[in-house]
């Protein structure tokens, strides 16, 4: 595991294995961002020189490794390219707050891709831009989740390590505090990449559910199992439909966290399909061997709940890990089943790939029982977002304008893309039955992730504010890594969850609930 520390020293004397600065394209050529003068300064103002003979330019997130020869303690020196310089940098330290200063998120992908360059070095220090404390944390997240990779199942020789310690080296008044507040945000997002990263023979729900008990007890949190037996004695018939084609059987997880002052609660629920074969209505091989992230909403949920817990948020919190695999056999549910859900309403089961809108609503409608403020899905849940929204933006849809827009914009603060999506009410007569009381799919492809969201919208309750987000394609890089972001598992929106929270608190950024 990459630890992280603050120091105010000055980059050329601390003693590390390799030093990472910042640099700037300029007409005339690479510069040094602020924290990067020192290496410039110890190679006789040739830096510059040195970076263009390189062919190295500055623009965002370039890499480029440099021999100090003895001129520092460092051995290395790493450039990584930040673009062009903010259009009105303060001479002076800046404003601590969004907007001020450096972009946030330029620093943690050029903070994560430096990091991420440097895999098998034993310590690195950040000579980045942190001139204030929101600068200082987004170093020190970028660098840590840079840091990642998933070794868990690889042997031989070219199983190298990551960084073991990072350093960021700032002066600015309450560094300290936001460099914790960064490691304690990598932590959670970690835990959901490695959730992610599981391969289901190993991560079935019922073994899911035990890693929420023993990492949720851990960080504070109640935990609540239903298994498949209360499930059905409960009615939970959405998440006893998807799961009885199984060996596997489904369950239901209930993480919560309280403070004694908090008067406001929000309520999360996930997504759990910790394998998608699509059921009887079986996906094309080529689009099942990367379902096993199908479970990625409900370990955004569990990951942000552990992170709310070990932040101590004035804020109560609870969530909901709809678990179930969705496999065909001889006792999975079958296209024209009718399922009886936990809200009472009666659903057609048109196809049964169309699974997670059935774990959801029964986890939605038990949300809705504690009462909260606000609930939040976030869920894996079409392939038509990746179609609309490509892999890198989650949609996100609600029964109130204003509820979609703030997650919009927190999502794009914490650097995780989103856009807010429609719920045209044309489209859900598409969702008739002529059986139950609505299906589960639409027969029509067109608009299919806002009928998704549609359908969800029929089992919230009057009155309860209530926001949807589909991040199938975020959830998983498919890709190469890029940032702070690895291929594979990404830990999509936990943070964007855990800013939401710290909302209701009024320990955010903005004070202003959701």
């Amino acid at each position: 595991m990459t630890t992280v520390r603050i120091n105010a020293s000055d980059a050329v004397s601390i003693e590390t294995s390799a030093l990472i600065i910042g640099v700037h394209t300029t007409p005339e050529g690479p510069r040094p961002a602020p924290g990067g003068e020192g290496l410039d300064q110890a190679l006789d103002g040739r830096l510059a020189e040195i970076l263009t003979t390189m062919g190295f330019t500055g623009k965002a997130q370039e890499i480029v490794k440099i021999p100090t020869f003895g001129a520092l303690p460092a051995p290395v020196a790493v450039a990584v390219g930040l673009g062009d310089a903010p259009q009105a940098a303060p001479q002076a330290a800046p404003q601590d707050g969004p907007g001020d200063g450096y972009d946030l998120e330029t620093l943690r992908r050029a903070a994560g891709a430096a990091v991420r360059s440097l895999a098998g070095t034993a310590s690195a220090t950040l000579a980045l831009p942190a001139r204030t404390a929101a600068e200082a944390e987004a170093v020190a997240l970028g660098g840590l989740l840079g840091a990642y990779d998933f070794t868990r199942y690889r042997t031989g020789g070219d199983r190298r390590q990551p960084v073991g310690e990072l350093t960021v080296l700032s002066g600015a008044a309450g560094a300290e505090e936001a460099v914790a507040h960064a490691a304690t945000l990598a932590d959670s997002v970690t835990l959901v990449r490695d959730l992610v990263n599981t391969p289901p023979s190993d991560l079935w729900p019922a073994r899911f559910a035990e890693i929420a008990q023993e990492t949720g007890l851990e960080a504070g949190l109640s935990v609540e199992v239903l298994d498949e037996v209360r499930l059905k004695e409960d009615g939970y018939g959405g998440i006893v439909g998807v799961g009885q084609g199984s060996v596997n059987p489904p369950r239901l997880v209930r993480v919560a966290y309280s403070h004694p002052e908090a008067t406001r609660k929000v309520a999360f629920v996930g997504k759990g399909i910790t394998f998608d074969s699509g059921g009887l209505s079986l996906k094309p091989s080529a689009s099942m061997d990367w379902m096993k992230s199908d479970m990625g909403g409900a370990g955004a949920v569990f990951g942000a709940l552990v992170a709310i817990a070990r932040l101590g948020l004035r804020v109560n919190a609870v969530g909901y890990l709809c678990l179930a695999e969705n496999m065909p056999s001889g006792s999975a549910q079958r296209p024209s089943d009718v399922l009886h859900t936990y809200s009472g309403k009666t659903v057609e089961v048109l196809d049964t790939d169309a699974e997670g809108r059935l774990v959801l609503i029964d986890g939605i409608a038990r949300a809705a029982e504690d009462e909260p403020d606000v609930i939040i899905d976030v869920a894996t849940l079409t392939g038509a977002q990746i179609v609309a929204l490509g892999w890198r933006t989650a949609g996100v849809m609600a029964n109130d304008d204003a509820l979609r827009e703030e997650i919009v914009r927190i999502a794009g603060e914490q650097g995780e893309g989103a856009w807010g999506m429609p719920l045209p009410a044309e489209l859900r007569k598409g969702l008739d039955s002529a059986v139950a009381d609505i299906a589960n799919l639409q027969p029509e492809r067109w608009g299919s992730m806002l009928a998704a969201g549609i359908f969800l919208r029929e089992f919230v309750p009057a009155g309860v504010r209530w926001a949807h987000v589909d991040m199938a394609g975020p959830a998983f890089n498919k890709g190469e890594p890029h940032g702070y972001t690895p291929k594979g598992g990404t830990g999509a929106l936990t943070r964007t969850l855990v800013a939401v929270a710290e909302r209701y608190t009024g320990n955010g950024t903005s004070a202003q609930a959701v």
